[in-house]
């Protein structure tokens, strides 16, 4: 590791202990993951009031069980979801979830699991413009910097959508935390991150005013064995 990844480790090494101590994390518990806080329904709630939210059409989401309530939620308000396949270990690396043509459940459909058996699988190519864009986030600062559980899948996520003129400036990001995960520091970043436009606690919005955004994949970012092991970047390292 480098200065900038240690210093992102220690920060989620110590969100994670404190969600830990306080119960405020679902089991298996917090570390490694992104965290499934407890209230996560509330927040999910409270995002969906932003007028950020009620004016998106079409949202992409992280797969994890943390955000799954606003996942629903796109669903049940007739918004197109796109939701990432775990670790982009696909060469379409999203699910298409189209609430006009599920047969399952709003709930079975938005779980990593349940979508990976009623969803259909597609590249970029063949997605719409975002409107908004829902990450995992491990801690983030009110400026909205934020840090994941160290993949960096998220920031490959929004790379991609940008490089295809799918994501822009004018997209709205969110993420949604436990009130634990918001934290009074300055926290590293690299070009390749983004950052948050809106954090959604249980009891709090924060709107940040720190806008940052990729322009797109950052291939020198990129170990070898990173890029063999996502599809989806493989074949474009090879065109």
């Amino acid at each position: 590791m480098d200065d900038v990844d240690q210093a992102k480790q220690s920060i989620r090494e110590r969100v994670w202990a404190l969600l830990d101590e306080h119960g405020a994390v679902k089991p298996p518990g917090a570390a490694g993951h992104i965290p499934a806080f407890v209230a996560a329904e509330e927040a999910a709630s409270r995002l969906a009031d932003l007028p950020e939210w009620r004016s998106a059409r079409v949202v992409k989401a992280n797969p994890d069980r943390a955000q799954l309530p606003v996942r629903v939620q796109a669903l049940r308000e007739g918004k197109l979801l796109y939701m990432a396949v775990p670790a982009l270990a696909t060469e379409q690396p999203f699910y298409l979830i189209d609430p006009q043509e599920l047969d399952a459940s709003f709930e079975v459909a938005a779980s990593s699991n349940g979508a990976a058996l009623v969803a259909r699988r597609v590249g970029v190519e063949e997605m719409q413009p975002v409107d908004l864009v829902v990450c995992g986030t491990v801690a983030v600062n009110r400026e909205g910097a934020r840090i994941g559980k160290g993949a960096g899948f998220s920031d490959i996520e929004v790379a991609l959508l940008t490089e295809a003129r799918l994501v822009s400036n004018e997209t709205t990001i969110v993420t949604t935390v436990h009130d634990l995960q918001v934290i009074d520091e300055a926290i590293p970043e690299t070009e390749h991150d983004f950052s948050v436009d809106v954090v959604v606690t249980p009891n709090e919005v924060i709107h940040c005013g720190n806008r940052r955004r990729p322009r797109g994949l950052y291939w020198d970012h990129l170990s070898d064995s990173k890029i063999a092991s996502i599809p989806a970047l493989a074949v474009r390292k090879i065109a």
